[in-house]
Formats: structure tokens, sequence, C-alpha cells
């Protein structure tokens, strides 16, 4: 398995956005959709303040009937963030993000966030992991 410092350098954008706890939820919206991107960190003062994502917004604005141009994004977020080191693995973050039902984890590496790891990105390397093996066990049988 890759550890998640891999896995943040094969990525091809390896920024993390960001967005103010004090910004509306029609802006991180539209940074998400022009980043396409599902989540972006709330920080502030250079720490997280949590995480806002699609979800958060179909579920505390669109279905409570709220207005996306009003609500803060600190009304909506998630503020008890689970993060992980570079050196936890896909698998160990996957039982994470299962375990916890949630689909994003900041990366920290002492104190500071250096990236963002999505359930597709460990989900991507765990099938190329797989492809591996599989090319690896058919070349073995076939001598």
């Amino acid at each position: 398995m890759s550890t998640v410092a891999q896995i943040l350098r094969s990525k091809p954008d390896r920024t993390v956005h960001t967005i103010a706890p004090t910004a509306t939820v029609y802006d991180a919206l539209r940074f998400m959709a022009e980043k396409n991107i599902g989540g972006l960190v709330v920080a502030e003062g250079g720490k997280i303040a949590g995480l806002v994502t699609e979800r958060d917004y179909a579920r505390k604005v669109v279905l409570l009937a709220k207005s996306s141009k009003e609500i803060p994004v600190s009304e909506i977020m998630t503020a008890q963030v689970k993060c992980v080191s570079p050196e936890r693995t896909s698998e160990e973050c996957l039982a994470i993000m299962t375990e916890n039902r949630f689909r994003h984890l900041p990366v920290l590496e002492q104190g500071k966030l250096v990236g963002l790891v999505s359930i597709g990105d460990l989900v991507k390397d765990v099938i190329s992991e797989q492809k591996f093996r599989i090319e690896q066990l058919e070349h073995y049988i076939a001598g």
C-alpha cells in the first residue's frame, strides 16, 4: 500500500484549496465548481477550522431551504476534522473514512496543512496496487 505522501506526490494538482469560515456557502460552491473539487478545508489564521463539502451543502442548506448566498461556511462546515500524517497508508485512511463516514482527510505534517486526500484518491491508489499485483501473478503463472 502507498503512503499518503506518495499519493500526494502523484496528484497532478497538489494545491490545498482553503476558504475562510466567514465566506458564504455560495462562494464556497462556486470555488469548488471552478476547481472541480468536492470539498474545501476551512482555515482561519493558518489553522484548520473545519471542512465544507458538497454533501454539507445538500444536507444543511438545500434540504433546510436556506439561502447559500446568506449563510457563512462556518454554519454548515464539519468542525471536528480528523487529519492524518503523510506516513499513513491508503488502507489506513480508507478505514478511517469508512468508520467515520466522510470522504476527505486533511494531511498535516508537523502541524502544517500539506495536502488533502479524497476517497477518490485512495480508491485510485488501491485499484492501481491491485492491478500491479494481478500483473505480477499473471507473469509468475505464465513463467
